[in-house]
């Protein structure tokens, strides 16, 4: 009876000491978080430091997985347009003497770089110095790190200059050894998002649009770099075709590069242009502490009030998640922005390579009964493609950066059949009764048959002429004239100008700007959608079980304990991730795209 009197009481104070703990780490979570509303002080002679080699979503802290780490990381991830902010702030704060970019192997799109390439240029403007520094760039690193006033690299350093190439991987033969068939179902000759589990190589179609749209890409990259670089596009054309770059010394040989510096001898002549002497510290300021300065910039009264919606990520079913777009959740916010009357007009940003069918319709059903009320005004990212183009066909205005990957009006759907790997590979056998002939649904464990497939092949060609017919009500076009330039096929922003995708080039800025003039309004506030925490204050809303009066996307914990724990693999898991949770019939990119 002792005993166990004495491991009851134990028990209690382990207990009564785990609480406590708990309550000392959540106590200490909040102060952490309590703290982050003192905006930090910048000495004079300060250069602002650039780092792009982590994510930079559209919105600011609007990415899944990296918005903090388990070791109570508290800093913003900057989005792309508080990022341009960022950078004409710094030309008007005269404790800001310059910028260092470190951008050798950012983890963006063309697009994005071209943006955050002419903030850059319009910075320079200032009469400030712009330096670039990297031991090693990619091709896009160095794309965007050109438009410096000098580029330099480490003496033992690289920089990849060979042209744009897409390297797709085909997994037939694959699940042909495994016992795995992908029966496919699509509508449009372009839609290549399916070849690589059907086809051991690229259709014609598939290499056709994609060396377009790769050559396009490759021309404003050799024009951008020409401009900042003083170098003739034909001879960086060469450059790039006899692969001449292949060291440091070969970067600075062809002017590619100014100079070859170790980091100590960058730190000193970065510390002489600010004027500081040489017993002094170096002053660099992340953008993540510089954004603290400036604060979100957006006015609580004004004569007016435009909602910027960003769309970007997967789209998927439901509620959806950070960084990406849950159709219901998007669909929510679109009819309170139609029903809230201090809200005069709406941009939508849309970042997105599409994804669930039924998803895209539920957004684009909200969308066209907004724009019946208030202008709609939408931009393009890097990629408004497939479902992506689907949400944003309603738009008044659309506009699109050069670069931007658009159109890809398209449909498939895969179904996976694995009688084989189950009968031949693993001993599995599958037995069946039905009540009738199409009981069972389509199933993994038997192949379609030839009315079964021309169900299929039915709804998906039905969902086909919807999106033709939708692009066609959102463009002023005939649904004929919309067949031609769709089939599946992606086109940059450039090229959709020509075909009536996209109204004219031009970014964010010229979208808020156009959607300003068309309610008539100088003076406006802004409001940006969807609502995101900052990453500290997610954490405390997942510990402490907090919701928000208004529905919140959240964020997933498990998904950052993998993060943490798969480092350089996680893409892959997250790609995996996405082709389980396709579910019907889906409006996707050919292809993943990363280009380097």
């Amino acid at each position: 009876m002792k005993n166990n009197f004495f491991q009851f009481l134990l028990a209690s104070c382990l207990g009564t000491l785990l609480a406590a703990g708990g309550i000392f780490v959540l106590f200490w979570i909040i102060i952490l978080s309590m703290g982050g509303d003192n905006k930090p002080d910048i000495s004079d002679k300060s250069v602002l430091k650039l780092d792009f080699s982590n994510v930079l979503p559209e919105l600011t802290n609007n990415t899944p997985a990296d918005g903090f780490s388990f070791e109570l990381e508290t800093d913003d991830v900057v989005g792309l347009r508080d990022m341009t902010r960022i950078i004409a702030a710094a030309a008007e704060d005269d404790e800001i003497e310059g910028i260092l970019i470190e951008a050798g192997t950012p983890t963006m799109m063309p697009a994005t770089s071209s943006v955050l390439r002419q903030a850059i240029e319009d910075f320079k403007a200032s009469g400030k110095f712009v330096y670039a520094y990297a031991d090693n760039y990619t091709q896009n690193g160095y794309y965007l790190s050109s438009a410096a006033d000098s580029v330099f690299i480490s003496p033992m350093g690289s920089l990849d200059f060979k042209g744009l190439a897409a390297q797709l991987l085909y997994f037939k033969n694959m699940l042909d050894n495994v016992g795995v068939t992908m029966q496919v179902v699509y509508a449009g000759q372009f839609k290549s998002a399916t070849e690589p589990l059907r086809r051991t190589d690229m259709s014609e179609q598939n290499r056709l649009q994609t060396r377009a749209f790769l050559e396009k890409m490759y021309d404003v990259l050799l024009e951008d770099i020409s401009a900042s670089r003083g170098i003739a596009v034909a001879e960086l054309d060469d450059l790039a075709n006899n692969y001449r770059v292949r060291s440091a010394d070969d970067a600075v040989r062809y002017g590619l590069a100014d100079a070859t510096l170790y980091r100590d001898e960058l730190i000193d002549l970065i510390k002489s242009n600010a004027g500081l002497d040489d017993d002094d510290k170096l002053r660099l300021v992340d953008a993540q502490t510089y954004y603290e300065t400036i604060g979100s910039g957006y006015k609580a009264k004004s004569d007016g009030k435009i909602a910027v919606v960003y769309a970007e990520g997967a789209i998927v079913d439901g509620e959806g998640d950070i960084g990406g777009i849950g159709g219901e959740n998007y669909a929510r916010i679109f009819r309170k922005l139609r029903k809230d009357e201090k809200v005069d007009a709406v941009v939508l940003r849309v970042n997105s390579g599409g994804g669930s069918a039924l998803a895209s319709e539920i957004m684009w059903r909200e969308l066209d009964l907004l724009r019946q009320q208030k202008p709609l005004i939408v931009s393009m990212g890097d990629l408004a493609a497939s479902g992506g183009y689907y949400i944003a066909c309603l738009g008044d205005t659309i506009l699109a950066e050069q670069n931007t990957i658009t159109g890809s009006i398209g449909v498939f759907g895969v179904i996976p059949v694995m009688n084989e790997l189950l009968t031949d590979k693993m001993g599995i056998t599958v037995d069946t009764v039905k009540t009738g002939k199409f009981a069972t649904g389509l199933s993994p464990f038997y192949a379609m048959n030839e009315e079964e497939r021309a169900i299929v092949q039915e709804g998906v060609d039905s969902i086909y002429q919807l999106f033709l017919r939708r692009v066609a009500e959102g463009r002023d076009m005939s649904v004929a004239d919309v067949h031609e330039i769709a089939q599946g096929r992606v086109w940059t922003g450039e090229a959709a100008t020509g075909i009536g995708l996209v109204d004219a080039i031009g970014g964010l800025d010229e979208a808020i700007a156009m959607a300003a003039r068309r309610i008539g309004i100088e003076d406006y506030a802004i409001a940006q959608y969807p609502r995101v925490k900052k990453p500290i204050d997610e954490l405390i809303s997942q510990l402490t079980g907090a919701e928000d009066e208004k529905p919140q996307v959240s964020l997933n914990v498990s998904r950052l304990l993998l993060k943490e724990q798969l480092g350089e693999f996680y893409p892959i898991y997250e790609q995996m991730q996405r082709a389980r949770d396709m579910k019907g019939i889906q409006m996707r990119l050919p292809f993943e795209l990363t280009i380097e």
